[in-house]
């Protein structure tokens, strides 16, 4: 298991623990006034980008050392997981309210609004969270066609997330100010910081998912529908049998892979019983 289901989950997945979605951690001021620049500067994301492109440049041992610097310091503040659709159903299963709200990272890799992140809470109309977004009210969250945030049911939230792996996108769960999780996620690894800062830049600020994808040989046509639709690289064909393969120490579990196969040849297994994945996070 990841380090924080040992730290945040006593020893169960953590982002399935209702404490860690608690409406009492936001009344921590530290948490607060993170969630406050969170909601209210995306200028420092750009920041970071410039940095993660200075730090590519750097010699090897620069780039390793730094990369362990921030993964550290974003283990306490900002720090992700890959989830796969139904443990995020899991999740809607126990909050109680669900707002839709403009994507940081979209905003600074596209210049405009695009309404991938969604909020959680466990009170009604998005609790705490959606009070202090109201109150902050940046220009990022009113675009052309919607005005303000989003309050979604649940139902209606995991309609959006099946819509978003229609796309190729990855769900994932993060931090402000860890262990309290306030936002899901939906990622690819062009328009996605932290994605992009984990796979491209090999500095990591998200755990792979709890799972790995696993292949069916038998059911497998080689059709490589799924290769295209792979964000880490995971996935491949091999020619001389005409199948695809998995590779399981690039595979992240995110099981978006499984909506693109036609023969439901790809599922997920869990972690820890893979012996290339087991113990990489």
């Amino acid at each position: 298991m990841c380090q924080f289901c040992v730290t945040h989950g006593e020893g169960e997945k953590w982002y399935l623990r209702a404490e860690n979605y608690a409406e009492d951690l936001l009344s921590d001021l530290r948490r607060r006034r993170f969630v406050e620049g969170f909601l209210a500067d995306s200028d420092h994301l750009r920041r970071d980008r410039d940095r993660l492109e200075r730090l590519a440049r750097a010699p090897g041992f620069v780039r390793r050392a730094v990369a362990r610097g921030i993964s550290w310091r974003m283990k306490k503040v900002h720090f992700g997981q890959v989830v796969p659709l139904e443990d995020l159903e899991r999740i809607l299963g126990f909050v109680s309210s669900v707002v839709r709200l403009a994507c940081a990272c979209r905003q600074v890799s596209l210049g405009r609004e695009a309404r991938y992140c969604y909020a959680l809470s466990l009170a009604p109309d998005g609790g705490e969270f959606r009070r202090i977004a109201d109150r902050l009210d940046p220009a990022y969250f009113k675009g052309p066609d919607m005005q303000g945030l989003e309050t979604l049911t649940c139902e209606e939230a995991l309609a959006s997330f099946r819509g978003h792996e229609d796309e190729g996108l990855c769900h994932s769960v993060w931090t402000l100010v860890t262990p309290y999780i306030g936002v899901v996620c939906n990622c690819d690894r062009t328009d996605c910081m932290a994605m992009r800062s984990t796979v491209v830049h090999e500095v990591p600020v998200m755990f792979r998912a709890e799972y790995v994808a696993r292949l069916d040989p038998d059911r497998c046509t080689g059709c490589r529908s799924c290769l295209r639709s792979c964000q880490f690289g995971a996935l491949s064909y091999r020619a001389g049998v005409g199948k695809a393969a998995v590779d399981a120490s690039r595979c992240f579990g995110c099981g978006v892979c499984r909506v693109a196969c036609p023969t439901d040849a790809l599922d997920l297994a869990d972690r820890a019983s893979d012996p290339v994945a087991a113990r990489l996070w």
